[in-house]
C-alpha cells in the first residue's frame, strides 16, 4: 500500500487541490502524487530529495535533459523584448517568423507553410480542421472522414480524441464522434496469422484499409492519419512494406495522410522525422513534444503547398480562416524552439542519436530471455518490452493482476520512471543521455524486474 502523504507536504497539498491528466482521481486524492521539484541532466529528484532517472524524457518530450541553460535564456530574453503577440488579423512578430523558417528548411519534402498551436492534441485536432475547411473550399463538402488506426494516440480533444483509437481515450467521453474510423493496428508479432510474412501482413493492412475506404465511399474519405511509430500504444513499429503499400491504396483514393510526428520528430527515429525513417509521403505533418524539448508548450502543423493554396483560397472566399489560439506561435515558445533547433544543429542531434541507439536496443535486447518478458523491439532512442505470464505462448497477464503497475513501482523504488502501455514497458530516455547513463537505466530496470518476477513466483503476494 502507497504511504499516505505526510501533513502538509506538497504531496499533501496536491491531493486536495488538483484533478490530474491520465490519473485515478479517487487514488490521487487519497495517496497524493509523487512530487518532483528540480532537475539535472537526465535525472529528477522529488520533494524528499530522492533522485530518479528519467527514462521516458517526461512525456516523450525532454530531449536535451533538465536544466539547459541556454533554453532558459532564451526564454528570459524573449519575455524581455516581446513578451506577448498575436497572429491574428495579419499580426505577426519575428520568432514565430525565423521559426516557420528553421522548421521548414528542415521539413519533408514538400512542406510549404506552418501553423502554430499549443500542444500535439490541438496540432491534430487542427490538421482535422482544417482537412474539412480544404475538402469543403474545393468543392468536396462530402469528403470528411477521418481514418484513424486501433491503439493509435493522436490527442485527447474531442476530434483528435475520436481519430485515437485508443479505448480508454473513449470510454465515458462519449468519443468517437460521427465521421471517424479505425484501420488496423499493425502490431506484426501480435496479429500475424501463421506463417505470415512481415511483407504480406502489410499487404494484408493495406488491403482492409482499402476495403474500408470502399466500403464507406471514397468520395467521403477524407484522410489517413498515422504516426511514424505508435508512440502511446506501445511502440509499435511498422512492419516491412507498411507504408508504402498504405500510400499506394491513399493515392488511389485521393486520400491525404497525416503524418503524426509529435513523439516521432525531431530525432528520436533517427532521422528528423519518423516519416523519412519509414518512406512516408504526407500532406500534412503535426509536430510538438520535442520542439522545444518540452522547455515550453508549442507545437506546429505543416502543410503542402496543395493544402495551404485550397485553405488559402476558401479564406478569402469566406472573409477569413476562422480558426487559431490566443497563444499560436506564442514568441516566447517561439524562440524557445529556435533555441532548441539551434542546438539540435550544433550539438549534430542525428550523429549523437545514430550513436546511441545500438546501446539503448542491445540494452533493451538483453531482456529478451527474461521469462515475464516477450517482444522486445526499438528503432532509434525508442524501446519497448512487453511482460508476459507465458512466453511460449506470448500469453498475456491477467490484468486484473496489474503486473505493470507492480514493476512500474519497483522502478520507482530503485530510482527509475518509466512508462507502462497496457503490458509494454516504455523506454525513450532524453536524446543526450551517455551511454553509462543508458547501462544505469537498465540496471536500475533489471532489478526491478527480478523483483516483479519474484513477486509473481510467489503468486503476487
Amino acid at each position: 500500500m502507497t504511504a499516505l502523504p505526510r501533513p502538509n507536504s506538497l504531496s499533501a497539498r496536491d491531493s486536495k487541490v488538483l484533478l490530474h491528466p491520465y490519473t485515478n482521481a479517487l487514488a490521487n486524492e487519497r495517496d497524493g502524487p509523487l512530487v518532483m521539484t528540480r532537475g539535472e541532466g537526465v535525472y529528477i529528484y522529488d520533494e524528499d530529495g530522492n533522485r530518479y532517472l528519467e527514462g521516458m524524457a517526461g512525456l516523450w518530450c525532454l530531449s536535451l535533459g533538465f536544466g539547459n541553460e541556454r533554453l532558459a535564456e532564451a526564454a528570459a530574453d524573449q519575455i524581455r523584448r516581446l513578451s506577448f503577440y498575436h497572429g491574428f488579423n495579419q499580426k505577426s512578430h519575428e520568432p514565430q517568423i525565423e521559426l516557420a523558417e528553421r522548421l521548414l528548411d528542415i521539413a519533408p519534402d514538400a512542406m510549404s507553410k506552418v501553423f502554430f498551436c499549443n500542444s500535439g492534441s490541438e496540432a491534430n485536432d487542427t490538421a482535422i480542421k482544417m482537412i474539412w475547411y480544404y475538402n469543403n473550399a474545393i468543392g468536396r463538402p462530402e469528403k470528411k472522414k477521418i481514418i484513424g488506426r486501433i491503439r493509435a494516440y493522436h490527442g485527447i480533444t474531442v476530434a483528435a480524441g475520436s481519430v485515437t483509437g485508443q479505448p480508454g481515450n473513449h470510454a465515458g467521453f462519449d468519443l468517437p464522434i460521427a465521421g471517424f474510423l479505425h484501420a488496423d493496428c499493425p502490431h506484426f508479432a501480435r496479429m500475424a496469422e501463421d506463417g505470415e510474412s512481415e511483407q504480406d501482413f502489410a499487404t494484408r493492412m493495406a488491403d482492409n484499409l482499402e476495403k474500408m475506404i470502399l466500403d464507406e465511399g471514397p468520395d467521403t474519405v477524407a484522410a489517413f492519419f498515422a504516426e511514424p511509430v505508435m508512440g502511446a500504444g506501445g511502440i509499435i513499429l511498422p512492419p516491412d512494406g507498411y507504408f508504402e503499400k498504405i500510400q499506394t491504396v491513399l493515392d488511389r483514393y485521393d486520400v491525404l495522410l497525416v503524418a503524426d510526428e509529435v513523439i516521432c520528430g525531431f530525432g528520436r527515429t533517427g532521422n528528423m522525422w519518423g516519416s523519412q525513417t519509414y518512406g512516408m509521403k504526407p500532406d500534412i505533418v503535426t509536430a510538438a513534444k520535442a520542439l522545444t524539448s518540452g522547455y515550453a508548450p508549442i507545437s506546429a502543423v505543416l502543410m503542402t503547398e496543395q493544402v495551404f493554396r485550397g485553405i488559402a483560397e476558401g479564406s478569402d472566399k469566406l472573409g477569413v480562416f476562422g480558426h487559431g489560439y490566443t497563444y499560436s506561435g506564442h514568441p516566447v515558445s517561439a524562440a524557445v524552439a529556435i533555441e532548441t533547433l539551434k542546438i539540435y544543429q550544433e550539438m549534430d542531434l542525428l550523429g549523437m542519436v545514430r550513436a546511441a541507439s545500438p546501446l539503448l536496443q542491445a540494452g533493451i535486447h538483453q531482456f529478451a530471455d527474461h521469462p515475464l518478458v516477450g517482444e522486445v523491439d526499438g528503432v532509434g532512442m525508442l524501446a519497448v518490452a512487453e511482460l508476459v505470464a507465458d512466453r511460449e505462448t506470448n500469453e498475456p497477464f491477467d490484468p486484473a493482476r496489474k503486473v505493470a503497475p507492480y514493476l512500474l513501482n519497483r522502478a520507482q523504488a530503485h530510482g527509475l520512471i518509466i512508462r507502462a502501455l497496457g503490458d509494454r514497458i516504455a523506454f525513450s530516455p532524453p536524446l543526450v543521455i551517455t551511454g553509462d547513463e543508458i547501462s544505469d537505466m537498465f540496471t536500475r530496470f533489471a532489478a526491478s524486474l527480478d523483483d516483479t518476477q519474484q513477486w509473481v513466483e510467489a503468486g503476487f503476494e
